[in-house]
């Protein structure tokens, strides 16, 4: 398998697991509870780091397993167009960590379809710049497993 090949591949799972955290949170979301918020805002946070990291793999960027979409944001070159605010990514931040454990901030079901739609549009931007190749799903058939 040649170089852009294996590239592609890496950055096709990013992009499968990150269609899959997107799925989540539209799904959650949908079910319109104040109890499922949290969850919604962590998928759709994992969505984003997720597909941030398939861009920094096409760049060729290595990066640490964290969950700081800042951090990983700071990593793109700086010609990179701007994915998230300032704000927003230190909102996506959190929703990584402090929304899963009881006593930390509880989002409204507001904030939950804000952070989809956040996630949908850095989807779209970010699918804009990934080799079209890499966007092809992976399909596993029921009891098979992946090589």
């Amino acid at each position: 398998m040649q170089r852009s090949e294996q590239i592609n591949e890496i950055i096709r799972e990013w992009v499968t697991k990150a269609e899959s955290d997107l799925k989540a949170a539209s799904y959650l979301h949908r079910a319109r509870e104040d109890r499922l918020t949290d969850a919604v805002c962590f998928h759709a946070q994992q969505c984003i780091e997720k597909y941030i990291k398939a861009l920094l793999v096409m760049k060729n960027i290595s990066f640490p397993k964290i969950h700081d979409t800042a951090a990983l944001i700071n990593r793109l070159p700086d010609k990179m167009p701007l994915l998230l605010s300032a704000e927003e990514q230190e909102l996506f931040s959190e929703y990584a960590v402090t929304v899963r454990y009881p006593g930390d901030i509880e989002p409204s079901l507001t904030e939950a379809g804000k952070a989809v739609r956040i996630a949908r549009r850095v989807r779209k931007d970010i699918r804009a710049l990934l080799p079209k190749e890499a966007l092809t799903p992976i399909r596993k058939r029921k009891g098979e497993k992946r090589t």
